[in-house]
């Protein structure tokens, strides 16, 4: 049994052994795919040093992720680019829109997300969404590139299903975390109503824990009680989640 977590900052473990132990227990429960996405110019070194140290497990993406678009924008993005120089990324994110905190960037983020799905094109890549209080505004974005290679992850999916169909239907993934184990959520229906085609896990460690770790530090490792909760919405087995699961990554990213 192989099961991919599409989207983790483990990098965030700064004691090295720590990190070893945190790779450990991943393997221990059979997660053996983890994607890095990028948030800001600082974390590019952070991915790199341990895509590096663990190239068979860990996997880069480029990006700038919406909370960080300011009024510099534009010169991280140059930097974030020039990274494609040493840096073989295998998605662009996380990139998207974030209405949630604050709305003073909203231009700039439409902006920094329109041309990060460029960079997706240009080079044949999957994109992947953080998209919190900004549904209507990133599907704007997204028509606009509708067709041509656009596909991807839609990262901590918790809408509604007129909300799934309608990414579904764009040929974009789910990425399915913790909140689908949180008691009210209701993703857990939403899910039901859903093909396991669709759907790929994820952790966005260390944020995000699954019950029973609901409000302590996630870790990647984690990634087998989110499977396991799936596993119990469809009435099937572990393994049988975690396969299709790891299939569609490997659909969407190429590896």
């Amino acid at each position: 049994m192989i099961l991919t977590d599409t989207h983790t900052h483990i990098y965030y473990t700064e004691n090295t052994g720590d990190l070893n132990q945190e790779i450990n227990l991943c393997r221990q429960n059979h997660v053996e795919r983890l994607f890095l996405p990028c948030v800001d110019v600082a974390s590019i070194a952070k991915i790199e040093s341990i895509c590096q140290t663990y190239p068979t497990l860990c996997f880069p993406m480029l990006g700038l992720h919406p909370c960080d678009v300011n009024e510099n924008y534009e010169e991280n993005l140059q930097t974030i680019q020039a990274a494609f120089n040493r840096i073989k990324p295998c998605a662009i994110g996380e990139i998207g829109m974030d209405l949630f905190w604050d709305k003073t960037f909203l231009k700039q983020q439409t902006k920094a997300f329109d041309l990060q799905i460029t960079w997706a094109k240009e080079n044949n890549l999957p994109i992947n969404i953080h998209c919190r209080d900004a549904f209507d505004e990133v599907f704007e974005v997204l028509e606009s590139h509708k067709g041509n290679g656009l596909r991807g992850i839609f990262h901590c999916f918790t809408g509604n299903l007129q909300q799934a169909k309608k990414v579904i239907n764009l040929g974009f993934y789910l990425g399915i975390g913790g909140v689908v184990t949180y008691k009210n959520s209701g993703l857990d229906k939403v899910v039901a109503q859903l093909s396991l085609e669709n759907l790929v896990l994820e952790t966005d460690a260390p944020y995000l824990a699954p019950v029973p770790f609901r409000g302590k530090p996630n870790q990647s490792a984690y990634l087998v009680h989110i499977a396991q909760k799936i596993a119990d919405i469809y009435q099937t087995s572990i393994e049988n989640v975690a396969e299709i699961t790891t299939q569609n990554s490997i659909k969407v990213f190429g590896m």
